[in-house]
């Protein structure tokens, strides 16, 4: 059986909607799994309006009543949303409230087993913070739902993989944020990741980007890399893991991109964020690892500034979805 893949519109003020309606017009998604749309039926009539497509919108209750047919987009209709007070490319606390919601639905029937794997559009921190959701983005709220202190974010673009050993903090606390317990940490379990992905370790080492310059000369500008990241490569090579590093930001996501490593580890969030999106903006594709269920995204926001045309690009949407489809065997449900 195709996997069901649990597909959230995101924020319904954004290009969420349009993203995924556009997305679902293609045979390819619905040759790889069964996609199910959480969100509003209204919503998602709407955006294909915007987009200039037509298909049929069933709108269910229950996942049960979903046909999996291409031409139709099943909708588990969450009815959140008043279609007179939507504003289309505005923050909104009826907006954020209604994309939490619509996550929190996606993973409780992951968690069920009624979905193998989760697919998310993108939501907006004002929204979010407006409907007072005490949460700043997806990997936090869905860490929380499923109880996972510090979920494993993974970009993928082609043949380069990332991993991020921080993400939403500044640049000041990521800096401070490498240490050799949690560099050793996150290398343990980025080789785990990458196993239960199917991705051969062995094969293929993890590469460790530098944090300085040139990986800091050897304390000319910086001795993160001596005093902290050399010795947690150390210790995951006499732990039997594959690592290779530190090597300069500069150039390790080039060598990755020829396919040198499995993965690459980011050490803060623009450094990796910057070389994944410089590549392809569009067809980037977030996977959050580490938790009971597997979770893909865009790695794009909700593009306020364009909601509503019709020209938001929905590759990786269906990427997105793609990726969650190939990789839900590893997190085998009962759907």
């Amino acid at each position: 059986m195709k996997p069901v893949i649990a597909i959230t519109i995101g924020d319904p003020a954004g290009i969420g909607p349009e993203i995924v309606a556009c997305a679902l017009q293609s045979t390819e998604v619905y040759d790889a799994c069964r996609p199910l749309v959480i969100g509003d039926a209204a919503v998602v009539n709407q955006a294909l309006r915007f987009v200039n497509l037509s298909a049929e919108v069933n709108a269910i209750t229950d996942p049960a009543e979903a046909a999996f047919r291409h031409g139709t987009i099943d909708v588990l209709d969450m009815q959140k949303i008043d279609m007179a007070a939507l504003r289309i490319g505005e923050v909104q606390a009826m907006c954020g409230q209604a994309a939490y919601d619509y996550i929190v639905q996606a993973v409780e029937l992951a968690q069920a087993g009624a979905a193998h794997a989760v697919a998310t559009g993108p939501i907006n921190k004002e929204s979010l913070r407006a409907a007072d959701v005490p949460f700043i983005g997806h990997t936090e709220i869905i860490g929380a739902l499923t109880e996972t202190d510090d979920p494993l974010t993974l970009f993928e673009i082609e043949s380069m993989r990332i991993f991020f050993l921080t993400r939403h903090v500044s640049l000041r606390q990521a800096i401070d944020m490498v240490k050799k317990h949690r560099v050793l940490d996150y290398l343990r379990r980025c080789s785990t990741a990458l196993r239960q992905l199917g991705v051969s370790e062995e094969a293929k080492a993890i590469a460790v980007a530098g944090l300085n310059p040139h990986c800091g000369e050897h304390g000319l500008f910086g001795d993160e890399e001596t005093t902290e990241i050399e010795p947690a490569i150390e210790a995951a090579r006499a732990g039997g893991h594959e690592v290779v590093g530190p090597i300069g930001a500069d150039s390790v996501f080039h060598m990755a991109l020829q396919g040198r490593f499995g993965a690459v580890l980011s050490l803060y969030h623009d450094q990796g964020h910057i070389a994944a999106k410089t590549y392809d903006f569009h067809k980037t594709v977030s996977v959050t690892l580490g938790m009971p269920i597997l979770r893909t995204s865009v790695d794009h926001g909700t593009a306020f500034d364009v909601a509503g045309s019709g020209k938001a690009d929905a590759a990786g949407m269906k990427q997105a979805i793609l990726s969650a489809a190939r990789y839900a065997p590893s997190f085998a449900g009962k759907a």
